[in-house]
């Protein structure tokens, strides 16, 4: 299909008659990694929206069974909904459950478990109806980052690991699947937290992270996790700022429809800028703590040769234009929240460094993207907590942070 057809299908499928729930497929969702999960995670809170008979909790394990149309493929099959809940009728397992599932895709011939799909952004649009009639679902899986890029116009940037849901149950913007935690050990900042500058001007995403290192310090933690948590808290410092500046203006309402659609874009913009800058101004951070100086061991966006801006540079700019300093230790890494159709773009960066490392966030790839990736000499860089969520086969062949840096340590010696 064109991709036309998507912009057309978003138009179709966007209506007050729809709920949507976007996420990003992990290794886990698809068959990517022989996960017995069988099929994409979709939360219980939005399944018993959706399907208000499913939440029967006098019932053992209810189920019901809805039409699932992916209308990017094309698809359709009747797919079961249940709610495994034994927990609430005595059960003696040593893991009583409270979770539900959607099972009965097809599987790898369903592009939804298809090891292919795996970081593939997807909306999932149930038709709302009134019961007794019961709600069909129509999904589209966004084939290449033409398409990504459409949808997050959108929405707005989709991370790994996140989901967004439109419309929320209250208020007007787009809810991620982060719920605030109650203790402070979130960093959810009330507004009385908030530097005061701050809500007279939208913070510098590196004033974020400041902020985010500040609540995290987290210097005794290895580079992954410290990565991890710090990502997680700057995300939810973001999300805090956003809704003390923003809520009132939606709260307030608007005169007209442009002035409410320049607030939206004003909105989704700020999201992917920080989106798409975040990683990398994380990982600076961890390098210069890992006493990495810049200028001597890296370098950062500096260039490689005309119209080539790697993301980092080792040992250094200098170094790499010096034709006398062996090629042998220069490396090059670049760093993607999602590489399902990104990662081709880092291969002509930093020509005299004809192995490439990259940096990703996402949960998982296909054996067969892995096994192109290796063809075209890039190596993955993958934080320890998400190395699981990859192939079993592929995970040996994965590089931590903490290894990554460990190496370029010993590129000094």
């Amino acid at each position: 299909m064109p991709v036309g057809d998507l912009v057309e299908w978003l138009d179709e499928n966007g209506s007050q008659d729809f709920i949507w729930y976007i996420k990003r497929l992990s290794g886990n969702d698809t068959l990517a990694n022989g996960s017995h999960q069988a099929g994409p995670y979709l939360p219980k809170s939005l399944l018993f929206r959706v399907f208000p008979s499913l939440n029967r909790p006098e019932i053992l394990n209810p189920d019901i069974r809805f039409d699932l149309y992916i209308d990017s493929h094309p698809d359709h099959r009747t797919v079961r909904a249940i709610w495994y809940n034994n927990r609430f009728h005595g059960s003696t397992a040593a893991s009583p459950r409270d979770e539900a599932r959607v099972t009965g895709f097809g599987g790898s011939a369903s592009a939804l478990l298809d090891p292919e799909s795996t970081g593939a952004l997807t909306i999932f649009a149930f038709r709302r109806v009134s019961p007794p009639a019961m709600a069909d679902c129509h999904v589209w899986v966004c084939r290449h980052e033409t398409e990504e890029d459409i949808v997050e116009d959108r929405v707005g940037p989709v991370e790994p690991g996140k989901w967004i849901l439109w419309p929320p149950d209250d208020g007007v913007l787009p809810e991620a699947g982060t719920v605030r935690p109650a203790a402070r050990s979130s960093c959810w900042l009330d507004t009385c937290e908030i530097p005061l500058q701050w809500l007279g001007k939208f913070p510098s995403g590196a004033e974020i992270i400041r902020k985010a290192v500040e609540l995290r310090a987290d210097n005794s933690l290895d580079p992954d996790r410290r990565l991890m948590r710090r990502r997680e808290c700057e995300f939810e410092i973001f999300r805090s700022v956003e809704q003390a500046i923003e809520l009132p203006h939606i709260r307030a309402g608007f005169t007209s429809v442009d002035d409410f659609i320049a607030r939206a874009q004003t909105i989704l913009q700020r999201r992917k800028a920080r989106s798409g800058h975040s990683l990398e101004i994380h990982v600076k951070t961890i390098f210069v703590e890992e006493r990495l100086t810049e200028g001597i061991n890296f370098d950062q966006q500096c260039t490689s040769e005309p119209g080539k801006k790697p993301d980092f540079l080792f040992p250094s700019a200098a170094d790499y234009r010096n034709p006398e300093f062996p090629a042998s230790r220069l490396r090059m890494l670049a760093v993607k929240t999602t590489c399902k159709d990104r990662w081709r773009q880092i291969l002509n960066e930093a020509d005299r460094v004809p192995s490439k490392h990259l940096l990703t966030l996402q949960e998982g790839i296909s054996e067969n993207q892995f096994r192109e990736m290796v063809q075209a000499n890039v190596n993955l860089v993958v934080p320890t907590g998400l190395m699981s969520k990859f192939p079993r086969s592929v995970q040996p062949h994965l590089q931590s942070l903490e290894s990554f840096i460990g190496d370029l340590r010993l590129l000094s010696i």
